[in-house]
């Protein structure tokens, strides 16, 4: 935690926003009273808080009432936050579609809004998962940098409004295909499937396999997001 907090601290710092996920609600009120207790300004959001409460919680991350955001699921949240220049994942080893590999790039790419953004996965080990997630991360930072350089564009923030209203807070609504699950509890046992089903694809060289699973598991995902 020593490590977390000098990161924190850095970005305090500078004025810019951290965001960190933790996997359980427990987890995140304990990381959130520790930050506090070190002196730092912290908030968490999780399934509890009311949709009128995460806008003014959001806002006032933004606008620099506190500094740090605590989230268990930042994918459901929607976050898009150009303030927030460190993302911090914990027990990104874990198994569980919170820490697939679409879900770790997704959650990495949450700092990508930023031109000082920076993304730390901490685990006790280095999972299939973690691997892939970090290496396709690489991969879009280095064509981006070279269609930068092309282009000659200088990296800025994103500039973003600040929502005013719930409705504005809202996802975008989608039709799901019949073929998708009814509820949670199947979506996550399916995900759960067919992501054991790719990294198995990955350790046997299958890449074809593997490539094909992924993209089944980007609509799962997707479904995931917007339940």
């Amino acid at each position: 935690m020593d490590d977390l907090l000098q990161e924190i601290r850095l970005r305090v710092k500078h004025n810019e926003r951290v965001l960190v996920t933790t996997l359980t609600k427990k987890s995140a009120e304990s990381l959130d009273q520790l930050i506090s207790n070190n002196g730092i300004k912290a908030r968490t959001l999780h399934s509890d808080v009311k949709t009128s409460d995460r806008v003014e919680i959001i806002n006032g991350l933004r606008a620099g009432e506190f500094d740090v955001l605590i989230g268990i699921n930042l994918l459901r949240e929607g976050l898009d936050i150009p303030e927030a220049s460190l993302v911090i994942i914990l027990d990104a080893d874990h198994a569980g579609f919170l820490r697939s590999v679409q879900a770790l790039i997704q959650i990495i790419g949450r700092a990508a809004r930023n031109a000082n953004g920076k993304a730390i996965l901490y685990a006790d080990r280095i999972t299939t998962a973690m691997k892939l997630a970090m290496d396709e991360s690489a991969q879009r930072r280095e064509r981006q940098a070279a269609y930068n350089q092309a282009n000659g564009i200088t990296p800025t923030s994103s500039k973003r409004r600040q929502a005013e209203h719930d409705d504005e807070m809202a996802v975008e609504p989608i039709v799901h295909s019949p073929q998708f699950c009814e509820n949670l509890a199947s979506l996550c046992q399916q995900i759960s499937f067919w992501e054991k089903a790719m990294l198995k694809a990955v350790d046997n060289d299958e890449s074809d396999k593997a490539k094909k699973i992924r993209q089944d598991l980007k609509e799962l995902y997707r479904q995931f997001i917007f339940m």
